[in-house]
C-alpha cells in the first residue's frame, strides 16, 4: 500500500512538472515568434488585414494548421536526434546540399531578423517616446547582448514566462479594437482593397505560406536544440501544439482588430499604438513598455541561433562573438525604416522557408508510411 501511494505521489508529481514544462515551452515559441513585426501590429497588419477576411480567417487557419505541424515536428526531431549543433535539424531534412544552403541562409536570414527588431525598438522609441530611434535600438541590443551572454539554458526561463503575459496583453488590445468598433470589422473588410496597405503577397494563400516559411526559418535551430532538453515525447508534443496554436489564434484576434480600425491605422508605423491611444496615455504607455518586451524576447534567441551555430555557448568565443553580432545588427537596423525592413526581410526570406516546409512534409511522409509498412 505503501509503495502505491509513493508511485501514484510520484506519478502525479511528475504530471505537474510535465504540464509546467508544456506551458514554458509553448510560451518559449511564442515568445520568440512574437518579436517587433507582432508586437507592433506592422506584420499582423501586411499578412493578415490587408487582405480582408481572407487574411484573418484564411491566412489565420492556414498558419494554424502549419505552424503547429512545424512546431511539434521540430520539437521532436530535436528530442530524438540529439544533433550535436542545432543547425543539423537543416541536414536531417534536406541533405547535404540543400542542408549546406538552407544552414547558411538560415542563418544569414536569422541576423536579418535580428536587424528588425533594433529597427522596431527604434521606431517605438521615436513614434511614442519621441526619443531618438538610435537610443532605443542601442538600447535593445545591449540589453539582448547581455542576455544571450549567459546562454540557452537561461533564456527558456526568461522568455518562457514573459511570451504568455504578451500575448495576453496583444489579445487583449486586439478585442478592445473589435469592441470599440464592432461594425468597423463589417466596414474596413469592405474599404481595405482601397486603402495602400503594404501587403506581404498579391494574395492571402501565398501571405500565409510565406509567413510560416520566415517563422520556420527562425523556429528550426532554435527549437530543435530546444527539443534536447524535453524529458518525454508528450512533453514535445504538448509544447509544440500548444504554442503553435495559442500564436496563431492571436494572430488572428489581433488581426481583427487592426481590420475593425484599417482606416486610421493602415499606414502607421505601429498600428498597436494607434489603438492603444484609445485608452489613454498611462495604458499607451504601458502597451509601449509590451511591445518592447515582444521585440526583446524575439531578438534574444535570434541572437543565440546566430553565435550558437559558431560556437557552444559555454565558450568564452562565443561570448565575443554575440558582442561583434549585436554591434553589427544595431549598425544594419537602424539604417533603414522599420516598415520597409519587415516587408523586405521577413516576405523574401518566407518564400524561401516554403522550400524547407515542403521537403519537411515529403520527410515526415515518408516516416509515417514506414512505420505503417513494417
Amino acid at each position: 500500500m505503501t509503495d502505491n501511494g509513493v508511485s501514484t505521489t510520484q506519478l502525479r508529481t511528475g504530471e505537474k512538472t510535465s504540464g509546467l514544462r508544456v506551458i514554458t515551452y509553448a510560451g518559449a515559441i511564442i515568445a520568440f515568434l512574437i518579436g517587433s513585426g507582432f508586437a507592433t501590429g506592422q506584420e499582423i497588419l501586411q499578412y493578415y488585414a490587408s487582405y480582408g477576411f481572407w487574411g484573418i480567417f484564411g491566412t489565420g487557419l492556414l498558419v494554424l494548421v502549419l505552424m503547429s505541424y512545424v512546431a511539434v515536428e521540430f520539437f521532436l526531431v530535436g528530442r530524438t536526434e540529439q544533433f550535436a549543433k542545432p543547425s543539423g535539424v537543416f541536414y536531417h531534412y534536406c541533405g547535404k546540399y540543400l542542408g549546406t544552403f538552407f544552414d547558411y541562409f538560415s542563418i544569414l536570414f536569422v541576423f536579418l531578423s535580428f536587424t528588425v527588431m533594433v529597427s522596431g525598438a527604434g521606431a517605438v522609441f521615436e513614434e511614442h517616446y519621441g526619443i531618438s530611434k538610435y537610443a532605443g535600438g542601442i538600447a535593445l541590443a545591449t540589453a539582448v547582448g547581455v542576455t544571450v551572454w549567459f546562454g540557452l539554458k537561461n533564456l527558456v526561463g526568461i522568455i518562457g514566462k514573459i511570451g504568455p503575459v504578451i500575448v495576453v496583453v496583444a489579445i487583449a488590445l486586439g478585442v478592445f479594437g473589435i469592441v470599440t468598433n464592432p461594425g468597423g470589422i463589417t466596414e474596413g473588410n469592405a474599404i481595405v482593397g482601397e486603402l495602400d496597405v503594404t501587403q506581404a503577397s498579391s494574395n492571402w494563400f501565398l501571405a500565409g505560406l510565406s509567413y510560416v516559411g520566415f517563422c520556420m526559418l527562425w523556429l528550426a535551430a532554435f527549437l530543435a536544440a530546444l527539443g534536447k532538453t524535453a524529458r518525454n515525447r508528450r512533453e514535445a508534443v504538448g509544447g509544440g501544439l500548444l504554442g503553435g496554436i495559442l500564436f496563431s489564434l492571436a494572430c488572428m484576434i489581433v488581426g481583427l482588430g487592426l481590420l475593425a480600425n484599417i482606416e486610421s491605422l493602415f499606414d502607421a508605423e505601429i498600428p498597436m499604438l494607434v489603438l492603444a491611444g484609445g485608452l489613454g496615455p498611462w495604458l499607451a504607455a504601458a502597451i509601449s513598455v509590451m511591445i518592447l518586451a515582444g521585440i526583446y524576447t524575439t531578438a534574444v534567441p535570434l541572437l543565440w541561433t546566430v553565435s550558437s551555430r559558431f560556437y557552444d555557448d559555454s565558450l568564452p568565443k562565443f561570448k565575443y562573438l554575440t558582442v561583434i553580432l549585436a554591434i553589427v545588427g544595431t549598425v544594419v537596423g537602424l539604417a533603414l525604416p522599420f516598415s520597409q525592413m519587415v516587408n523586405i526581410v521577413y516576405v523574401i526570406n518566407g518564400y524561401v522557408g516554403i522550400l524547407l516546409l515542403v521537403l519537411m512534409l515529403v520527410k515526415t511522409f515518408t516516416r509515417v508510411a514506414g512505420r505503417q509498412r513494417a
